[in-house]
């Protein structure tokens, strides 16, 4: 270690903020790297955190986001200045509309420079300010630390979500006190007497209760706690759009996604429950399909999120319970309520219109088209308990929502700002945080292309994940879209594509092409056997015909 980065009673600034992240305990930093923050890099190159390096900001910035979904700790990715960070800016709106906890750094031109439109250089506060929690800069080195604590606190108190960092190059380098600032706690908050009362009293006068779980916030024991009071109660539970596995997929208490493109039961649901208890999320446009369902003010609604101000929210608000999802859940599982028959009624028949609708189809192939109810079907039933599966956008991911198995908190990694070429991003950081997990990714071929490059990444550190690219030749939501507003007038939607099964060989794992249902089940066992005795990622290009829907 050169005397230059340490002295026996100093560190320079760049290397105090690796001990502070190592501190609040990252495991791993997504990066691409630059000459703006290399004394940060220089820390790294020591430090028991792992720095994935990626191929692309965006793709650093969405493993960060993912990464934030599935820990307790703001999930961190690296960037460098001008092009760099506004190519990471997709991560943050990503992280903003999830409510992710996420800290972005990114290496600034020298202090002395500022001012003077220097090469790369921007204005943090302007770029970033309108889509973050905090926008900070480390204008003295003496607080690197202080600033690194201060972001990790931002990220998660509250509602989560996403915190820029600016460093100065030049004042990285600097050589200050290694002593570090420490944790700042966050508060949790909690059911007041008033709180307890007003929701025992709503829960008793209720014939037909339901529970909304969504949000990033929560821990796998909190999810458990909650599983088990509802299925005591008999009381349902429905998912927000795209975080499926809080409430599992095999419980009784479990009804369905409520989102875009829901099935009918969990649509006629908001209108038909009398208490709707939501839990680490609101009912914004997405749940209330564009703030047109439950809207009277006459509806019972309790909303549980720690953030005061309630954003994104529509409609009546009955009671809020300000608290994160595990402290409230731990207040809710000392109430023991007398189950209503009711309430069985209502789950049982709410549960049954649920497993009609995530039957599984035949598992044998059709005449001609390969068809991605047949993937699904051969693939659902080879997969382990604790399987996951990540999404970007697009109609390809209603076979996951349909079908796919999310039985634990997380299991489930998607974005919910509708943001294309999170697939394999997020793969490969779920991958990374659970080696030897079987994880899944759906991704369209519009979306697949936009980072599919990080393949590349998954392979260089050994991510596993299975990649299924559903090519139907066409941005199809949008397809869909246009043939509603403007029928058969198909403009901008249509793509050629190239081979994806070679792409994939290409960057080091395994792929197979698929045309034909008959090949369905031999890729689906093939690319499964990969990953586990070659320990490679594995990819299935599924050619499908257009226009053909998971419902």
């Amino acid at each position: 270690m050169s005397t230059e980065q340490t002295t026996a009673t100093t560190k320079s600034a760049g290397h105090v903020i690796v001990d502070t992240l190592d501190a609040h305990g990252v495991k791993r930093i997504y990066s691409i790297p630059g000459e703006s923050y290399l004394d940060v890099l220089d820390g790294l190159h020591h430090s028991s955190i792992e720095n994935i390096i990626c191929r692309h900001e965006g793709g650093a910035a969405y493993m960060a986001e993912a990464d934030g979904k599935m820990n307790s700790v703001p999930g961190i990715a690296m960037v460098t200045r001008g092009p760099g960070a506004a190519n990471a800016h997709v991560g943050l709106h990503t992280a903003w509309q999830d409510s992710t906890a996420m800290v972005l750094f990114v290496g600034l031109i020298p202090f002395e420079h500022r001012g003077k439109e220097a090469f790369q250089e921007f204005d943090p506060q302007m770029w970033f300010e309108s889509g973050a929690k905090r926008v900070m800069t480390l204008d003295h080195a003496s607080r690197a630390s202080e600033i690194v604590a201060e972001a990790m606190f931002a990220a998660t108190s509250g509602r989560p979500g996403p915190v820029i960092v600016g460093l100065h190059e030049d004042i990285i380098k600097e050589q200050i006190s290694p002593e570090l600032h420490p944790n700042i706690p966050v508060a949790t908050g909690g059911m007041t007497v008033e709180d307890w009362k007003a929701l025992n009293e709503a829960l008793q006068e209720s014939d037909k209760p339901l529970f909304i779980t969504g949000g990033n916030d929560w821990t796998t024991e909190g999810a458990e706690a909650l599983t088990t009071w509802l299925e005591e109660h008999n009381i349902p539970a429905a998912a927000e759009w795209r975080t499926e596995g809080t409430v599992p997929f095999t419980s009784p208490s479990y009804v369905g996604p409520i989102g875009y493109g829901r099935p009918k039961p969990t649509y006629d649901l908001l209108e038909e429950t009398d208490l709707i208890v939501f839990v680490g999320t609101v009912p914004g446009d997405v749940v209330t399909d564009g703030f047109t369902i439950r809207q009277n003010w006459d509806k019972k609604n309790f909303l549980v999120t720690i953030d005061p101000s309630l954003r994104g929210r529509s409609g009546p608000v009955s009671h809020q319970i300000v608290a994160k999802p595990d402290v409230f859940v731990r207040d809710l599982v000392r109430m023991d309520l007398a189950v209503k028959d009711s309430w069985k009624e209502w789950t049982s028949r709410m549960r049954g219109e649920q497993e009609k609708f995530a039957a599984l189809p035949s598992a044998e192939p059709a005449e001609g088209q390969a068809r991605m109810d047949t993937l699904m079907a051969n693939l659902v039933q080879s997969l382990p308990e604790d399987a996951m599966i990540t999404l970007g956008a697009g109609e390809h991911t209603n076979w996951a929502h349909r079908y796919f198995p999310t039985n634990s908190y997380a299991a489930m990694v998607s974005a919910r700002n509708g943001s294309m070429g999170y697939s394999v991003p997020s793969a490969v950081a779920a991958s990374l945080n659970h080696p030897g997990r079987r994880v899944v990714t759906i991704a369209g071929d519009g979306e697949f292309l936009m980072n599919g490059q990080e393949l590349a990444t998954a392979a260089q550190y050994g991510a596993t994940p299975l990649v299924v690219v559903m090519d139907n030749q066409e941005y199809g939501t949008i397809r869909t879209h246009q043939e509603r507003d403007y029928p058969n007038r198909v403009s901008g939607t249509q793509l050629k594509n190239p081979d994806f099964a070679k792409m994939a060989e290409a960057f080091g794992g395994f792929g197979v092409r698929v045309e034909k249902d008959a090949d369905v089940p031999a890729a689906v066992e093939a690319a499964l056997k990969a990953i586990d005795e070659d320990g490679t990622f594995a990819l299935i290009h599924l050619i499908v015909d257009q226009r053909v829907k998971a419902y």
